[in-house]
C-alpha cells in the first residue's frame, strides 16, 4: 500500500507528536534543509517547535517541495525559525517584482503637477511639537 504524506499533515498537526510512528512518514525522504529546521524548532520551543514544523510540512499542500526547500533554506539564513516566516518567504518567492512605471508615451501624464502635501499638524503630535518650519523642510 502507498500513503501519500502530505495527506496525513492535518492530523499530525492535531497530534505532533506521532510524526515519528506515522505510518505514512517512515519512507518519506524529506531534504536536509526541512530535518535541520525540525532540529532547531524541536531545540527552541520543545514539542511546540514540532507542532510548527509540522505547520511548514502542511505549506506542501499548496506548494512543491523544492519551493519549500528554498523558502526554508532562506528562513534558515535570516533566522526566520517560524511557520510564518517560512509562510511569508514562500509567498514572496511566487510575487513578480513591481515593475518600473515609464512616462514614456504617456505626455498628458507629465503635464500632471501634484503639490506638496501640508504636514504641519504632524508636529504637534511629538512630546516637544517642532518648530513647523523644520518640518517643512526649512531651517530654524
Amino acid at each position: 500500500m502507498c500513503f501519500n504524506p502530505v495527506h496525513y499533515l492535518a492530523l499530525l498537526e492535531r497530534k505532533p507528536g506521532a510524526i515519528d510512528y506515522a505510518r505514512p512518514l517512515e519512507d518519506w525522504p524529506l531534504p536536509e534543509t526541512l530535518q535541520l529546521l525540525r532540529r532547531r524548532l524541536e531545540g527552541q520551543f520543545d514539542y511546540k517547535g514540532t507542532r510548527e514544523f509540522v505547520k511548514v510540512l502542511r505549506l506542501l499542500e499548496r506548494h512543491g517541495m523544492s519551493d519549500l526547500v528554498c523558502a526554508v533554506e532562506k528562513a534558515l539564513e535570516i533566522g526566520a525559525l517560524s511557520f510564518d516566516g517560512v509562510r511569508v518567504i514562500l509567498e514572496g518567492l511566487k510575487e513578480a517584482p513591481a515593475k518600473l512605471f515609464c512616462l514614456e508615451g504617456r505626455l498628458h501624464l507629465s503635464q500632471v503637477y501634484v503639490a506638496s502635501p501640508d504636514v504641519s499638524a504632524y508636529g504637534s503630535l511629538t512630546p516637544q511639537a517642532a518648530p513647523v518650519a523644520l518640518l517643512e523642510g526649512g531651517q530654524a
